[in-house]
């Protein structure tokens, strides 16, 4: 069966058609063309298809598209758009702060969430943070140096 589920993405208000049983990871990517947000377990278990629903980080992978209705989703494509993820995008890529970049997007998702409610963090909260996030590529310190870098530019203005 089709509904319509009508959110603010990223700015902008949508509406979408989709099957009832459609979770919102395959809305964004095979109904919106948002490529950014990844499948990666399925099971809410490694954090790469993490979305901010009203400004907390959610699974996006096992979330019921419908879920969504009436509230504001941001993806990835959607955190240059504030300071602080332009922060963020500014210290991971002068950080080199990926490898591979498969997860990078939640774990993005999940920084910004942490700086939009702090911008003094300390390695600890940023930890706590980024631990629903499975890496393999061991790039972790140079992940946790890039979100203290946002922070660092966010309290300057820099970014």
């Amino acid at each position: 069966m089709t509904e319509t589920t009508s959110f603010r993405l990223n700015g902008t208000d949508v509406s979408v058609a989709h099957e009832t049983d459609e979770t919102l990871l395959h809305v964004l990517r095979n109904r919106l063309d948002l490529y950014g947000t990844r499948f990666g377990c399925g099971l809410e278990q490694c954090g790469a298809c993490m979305v901010l629903i009203d400004g907390r980080p959610r699974h996006a992978c096992t979330l019921p598209a419908e879920a969504v209705g009436g509230r504001t989703v941001t993806t990835i494509e959607g955190l240059a758009a504030d300071p602080v993820g332009k922060a963020l995008l500014q210290a991971f890529d002068e950080g080199q702060a990926g490898q591979c970049g498969y997860c990078l997007s939640g774990i993005l998702i999940s920084a910004f969430a942490l700086l939009k409610g702090s911008n003094r963090p300390g390695r600890t909260d940023i930890a706590a943070a980024l631990a629903p996030h499975l890496c393999r590529c061991g790039a972790h310190p140079r992940i946790l140096r890039a979100v203290e870098r946002a922070a660092a530019l966010t309290r300057t203005g820099a970014a």
